[in-house]
């Protein structure tokens, strides 16, 4: 095989250590000091022209590996070449030869589209017009919002237009660290079709996503834990011999819980909802109920209306007309209200990475009006039940993002709020931590805690009591994932997204 990466006995180490409560039960390393290996010995190579995936759970050490292929760290020991050049020697004529989406956006958000199209080739020392060829069958498709912010972009166009500027300086080998995070299944599906569009020019492809069916898209994985190498081989014998970790057993659902203690009261009821910027209706014309206990799954193609429609009924927006009432309170007058009795999650991280996990639980339980011996014995109880208690002095921005995402979540209801407004809360985790994730949600849904969620997993849609589909600002259906299903005929609540997010006319971004 002619290989455009080759990785020879690779080690990284960082400063503290970090171990997780899993590792601890297995009998391994839980000490807090010293320093934590995020790649130990890593060794794996990648032919020209191949689709490669690196996956593995949070904190495995998949960004430390791109970052370092990418010449932006210097590894500890062993070696690695990329188009034959080295990675500490060879840095400048490896950064000409790669392009590379980080998993965070790597756009910038105040510059335009052809602004941020313009910059990236200037930094690479070209020109849009010289590199424009190689990226036209992707650029083209948002160059009619050449002069919109980058910020303002939709999920799928961020990707188009990241990809794009990645590319525009016709690079060899594309490093891709879970690209497609937080994009709706329609947008990823599209994202992978362009992907294989770039194999056939040859261009290797390094990969990383939590996202099975994108797993598969590759010719062969590396799967990585806990900074090793567990194995290399096809997608699907990798996906079988680790199924424990990429394939859990679901969740036992309980069919009662939109009825807790014999209530069935609506916590959420709203009616003909709009919200409109000028002409441009985010929200046409909603009407739904959510009872009290609900595991209500909001869904939508990026765009679709989700996020506005959610931020009206947490009283951070107002309608332009309709009603709606959250917990008892009007979403126009008593916004106020509504704020001190739901709990909510957004997309991005929402706790304070530079204070501790200790720190981060007082300081949002004295926002929520909690008192200090109610705030004391709560988290003492909280600790136990994430088996964080050796943690409870650790910064939060030192977790790996599972962890993160299971102590936001219960934050967002350490006050026992009527609803938990989540918005897209497992983003990028792996599928084990993920089923971690929604067996809190179910233990809160049977306290009866009303759960009001989004996501672009369409496993996790499954777990939801109900779901509503939005298309185009409008509920296209709503009903049980059986009830969508059979009425669909569709086999699963992908085909059943996908069916009805194609069905779009206006063009969300």
């Amino acid at each position: 095989m002619n290989e455009a990466i080759v990785v020879n006995h690779i080690s990284k180490s960082y400063g503290k250590k970090v171990s997780s409560p899993l590792s601890r039960q297995r009998g391994g390393g839980g000490e807090s000091v010293g320093s934590v290996a995020a790649l130990s010995d890593v060794s794996f190579s990648v032919g020209k022209g191949e689709v490669f995936g690196l996956i593995g759970p949070d904190g495995a050490g998949k960004t430390t590996m791109f970052r370092i292929l990418c010449t932006l760290l210097l590894a500890d020991e062993g070696t690695a070449t990329v188009d034959g050049f080295d990675v500490v020697r060879q840095m400048k004529d490896i950064r000409k030869r790669v392009g590379y989406m980080p998993g965070r956006f790597s756009l910038y958000q105040d510059l335009t589209v052809e602004e941020n199209l313009q910059f990236f080739a200037t930094l690479f020392g070209t020109t849009v017009d010289e590199g424009y060829d190689s990226i036209k069958a992707i650029y083209s498709q948002i160059e009619r919002f050449k002069d919109r912010k980058a910020g303002a972009l939709s999920g799928g166009m961020k990707q188009k237009l990241a990809l794009s500027c990645a590319l525009i300086h016709q690079p060899s080998v594309l490093f891709l660290d879970e690209p497609t995070t937080g994009v709706d299944p329609v947008s990823r599906k599209e994202f992978w079709e362009m992907l294989l569009m770039l194999k056939e020019r040859e261009i290797t492809i390094v990969a990383s996503t939590p996202y099975l069916d994108e797993v598969r898209q590759c010719e062969r994985v590396a799967f990585l834990s806990e900074g090793k190498v567990m194995g290399i081989e096809t997608p699907d014998m990798i996906l079988d011999r680790f199924k424990d970790i990429f394939n859990p057993p679901g969740i036992e659902k309980n069919v009662q819980s939109s009825m807790v203690n014999g209530q069935s009261d609506n916590v959420i009821e709203v009616s003909h909802l709009v919200k409109a910027f000028g002409s441009f209706h985010a929200v046409d014309d909603i009407s739904f109920t959510v009872k009290r206990g609900e595991i209500f799954g909001f869904l939508g193609a990026n765009g679709a209306g989700k996020t506005t429609a959610m931020h009206m009924l947490t009283g951070l927006n107002q309608p332009t007309s309709g009603t709606g009432r959250v917990a008892g309170y009007d979403i126009r007058t008593e916004h106020e209200q509504i704020k001190k009795h739901i709990g909510y999650m957004s997309q991005k991280f929402s706790l304070y990475e530079d204070l501790t996990v200790a720190e981060n639980i007082r300081l949002f339980a004295g926002i929520y009006g909690m008192q200090d011996d109610e705030i004391r014995a709560k988290t003492e109880s909280l600790l136990k039940q994430l088996k964080f208690e050796e943690h409870k002095n650790d910064l939060v921005g030192s977790l790996p993002l599972g962890w993160k995402q299971k102590l936001a979540f219960s934050v967002s209801i350490f006050h026992e709020p009527a609803i938990v407004f989540l918005d897209e809360p497992t983003g990028g985790v792996d599928p084990a931590t993920r089923r971690q994730f929604w067996e809190l949600i179910y233990e809160a849904a049977s306290r009866g805690i009303t759960v009001f969620v989004t996501t672009h997993y369409m496993d996790e849609a499954e777990y939801c009591d109900r779901i509503s589909i939005m298309v185009d600002g409008k509920i296209s259906a709503m009903g049980t994932p059986e009830e969508l299903k059979r009425n669909l005929r569709q086999p699963d609540m992908d085909h059943v997204f996908t069916y009805l997010a194609r069905k779009a006319t206006r063009s969300s971004d």
